[in-house]
């Protein structure tokens, strides 16, 4: 018989093993991570639809709805000008300069200072002028006094040849000694006028070294107020070659202003036309004159013409300084207190009769567009002087557009709708 092997006893110490029972079938994952899956595609699918709607349908709508932006007729003032940059200087101005070499003892102004007609400004160290004049007059006193001499003699040699002429009468003396004596007085005579010549000629010399010695004090030809100075006190100024300039004089009440003109603006300029500038530091105030110059020859810089054109503005308050930067206009028309329309709501086009006809587009009453013809006057790049065809309130288109071509904001490639009135 066979032998069965004896079952092993259970021992506590020899650990039981767990026995794990395997049930027939196949493994379904759960419904939740499907639908945590699914989601997130039909958020993204959703996102597109709406887009392609956005995108696609307008196109095919076509161009039907149109798009416009409008403006109200308004009333105000026009004016069409020709602008230009320009520059302020003085009316009058003046160096004022020493006629004669010296050292520069004193300056008695400083710049700013207003000054007045023949006023003191400056001094130069008279002493060695004062030591010309003193030669001079003792050159003078010199020559009236040899000329005494010589006027004396002129009488001797005078007296003598009538007394000669007297002897030959009697036959004293011979023809040959009264010769002689009629020569000694032509001599004595012509030397008389001789030093009379040089006593004029010093005299003259006197008189030009005492001007010298004025124009040591040096006084300004004009009124006005000092705007440069370019010698100080101590500088020896040498007058001979130049006239140094010690300050420059310039006339503030009146500014003259020099604008810079195109060549194809030029031609439209006439003299006594009316013309304000406008300052950098004062944008909203407006300093007028009249035209009185056009210069002839032009500047050019890299083969740009510009011409100058001169026009005075008053400067009673000092608000106005030399050198300062102006925004010019010159006026060719202007009108206030009339209607007034966007320049881009103009339109020219041709009318029934071939002619041309200027027309703009309105908003009517239905919200809808419709061309209307008006007569314009006065007009410039930004607005147009409506004298006839509109009234104050109506609405004008100043730019249209269909859903098909619609705007870009900011240059960007989002797409809006604008239906604005």
């Amino acid at each position: 018989m066979p032998q069965t092997a004896p079952e092993p006893e259970n021992d506590a110490k020899t650990p039981q093993k767990a026995q794990i029972t395997v049930l027939p079938g196949s493994a379904t994952p759960p419904r939740r991570k499907i639908r945590r899956r699914i989601w997130p595609w039909l958020a993204v699918a959703a996102v597109l639809a709406i887009a392609a709607a956005f995108v696609i349908v307008p196109r095919l709508q076509g161009q039907e709805t149109a798009s416009f932006l409008s403006e109200p007729v308004t009333r105000g003032d026009i004016e069409n000008a020709i602008t230009a940059v320009g520059t302020l200087s003085a009316i009058k101005d003046v160096n004022v300069g020493a006629q004669v070499s010296g050292q520069l003892k004193s300056v008695l102004v400083e710049i700013g200072d207003k000054v007045k007609e023949n006023q003191l400004i400056a001094e130069i160290d008279p002493s060695s002028i004062q030591t010309k004049v003193e030669i001079s007059s003792a050159q003078v006193d010199n020559l009236k006094a040899q000329l005494i001499s010589k006027q004396a003699q002129l009488v001797l040699k005078r007296a003598n040849a009538d007394r000669q002429r007297k002897l030959l009468a009697t036959r004293g003396v011979s023809q040959a000694t009264v010769d002689q004596a009629d020569a000694d007085l032509t001599a004595a005579q012509a030397d008389v006028k001789a030093l009379d010549a040089q006593i004029r000629m010093q005299e003259a010399q006197l008189a030009g070294d005492k001007v010298d010695l004025g124009y040591t004090n040096i006084y300004t030809p004009m009124a006005g107020t000092v705007v440069n100075q370019t010698a100080k006190e101590g500088e020896t100024l040498n007058a001979n070659q130049s006239t140094p300039t010690i300050v420059t004089v310039a006339d503030l009440s009146t500014m003259t202003v020099e604008a810079q003109v195109s060549e194809a603006d030029v031609g439209k300029l006439k003299i006594g036309m009316p013309a304000y500038f406008t300052l950098l530091g004062q944008p909203g105030k407006r300093f007028t004159g009249t035209l009185r110059q056009i210069k002839p020859t032009p500047d050019t810089t890299n083969n740009v013409v510009l011409y100058y054109a001169l026009f005075d503005a008053p400067n009673p308050d000092g608000d106005l300084m030399i050198d300062m930067s102006a925004q010019v206009y010159f006026l060719l028309d202007s009108a206030k207190d009339v209607l007034l329309v966007p320049t881009a709501a103009i339109h020219t086009t041709r009318g029934a009769n071939g002619k041309p006809q200027t027309t703009v587009k309105i908003v009517n009453a239905s919200g809808g567009t419709e061309d209307r013809v008006v007569e314009i006057g006065i007009r410039n790049r930004v607005q147009a002087e409506i004298k006839s065809g509109l009234k104050e309130g109506d609405r004008v288109v100043v730019t249209s557009s269909t859903d098909g071509t619609q705007s870009q904001a900011g240059g960007g490639s989002r797409r809006m709708r604008m239906r604005m009135f």
